[in-house]
């Protein structure tokens, strides 16, 4: 195995750079004409729905403090402090084709929520809506999804979907239940708004 096809122990994170995507990332690099150039590999909304796992330029210098390094031939790969839990089991891979290639990039834990001590107030709300929320949903063939937070994270909005769309009981179901529960375990948030197109009754509960 080359020192860039690699699984990197050291970095607290079984994280594959094959060599084909490590040769195709330092292409990219040296055209930048940037000394000391790296990756920086993170992902943004960890432990969500939403998860994106994000790759890009990291000019020397612009590492995080407590980023992660993995050394290949040529250039560094920073991984985010935060998003370590996250890229377990991640890899990153390049396939040529006829139309040049293609860069992939795999991390099945990146919607995972971890509930350590660090975890953000998305991932704790995620876990709160997919533990106790939506179980009682499911019996009228509903769910609900955190869309986002807003308004410096003082206001969750959601989305709901299956017999919850279009539900003549929805706004009871946010206000009275969902609402409340959240509120209680999350003293930072102030409102909880719904955005769901609600005129789609085709398989509502009521």
């Amino acid at each position: 195995m080359s020192n860039q096809d690699q699984s990197v122990e050291e970095s607290v994170v079984n994280i594959r750079i094959t060599e084909s995507a490590a040769d195709y990332l330092k292409s990219l690099i040296d055209r930048q004409e940037s000394a000391g150039m790296g990756v920086r590999i993170f992902v943004e909304k960890p432990g969500t729905p939403h998860a994106e796992c994000c790759m890009a330029y990291c000019p020397s210098g612009e590492q995080g403090e407590n980023d992660h390094v993995i050394e290949l031939d040529g250039f560094n790969v920073y991984l985010k402090h935060d998003s370590v839990p996250y890229l377990e089991d991640a890899e990153v891979d390049y396939n040529k084709d006829r139309f040049g290639g293609q860069l992939t990039f795999r991390a099945p834990k990146s919607k995972v929520p971890q509930l350590g001590e660090h975890a953000s107030i998305e991932e704790q709300i995620f876990h709160v809506l997919q533990a106790e929320i939506n179980p009682m949903l499911a019996s009228h063939g509903g769910h609900v999804e955190l869309e986002s937070l807003v308004d410096n994270g003082t206001t969750a909005v959601l989305k709901f979907g299956g017999g919850c769309q279009g539900c003549a009981s929805v706004d009871f179901t946010l206000k009275e239940g969902i609402e409340k529960t959240l509120k209680e375990r999350f003293p930072i948030l102030e409102k909880v708004v719904d955005v769901t197109d609600h005129t789609n009754t085709d398989n509502a509960y009521y």
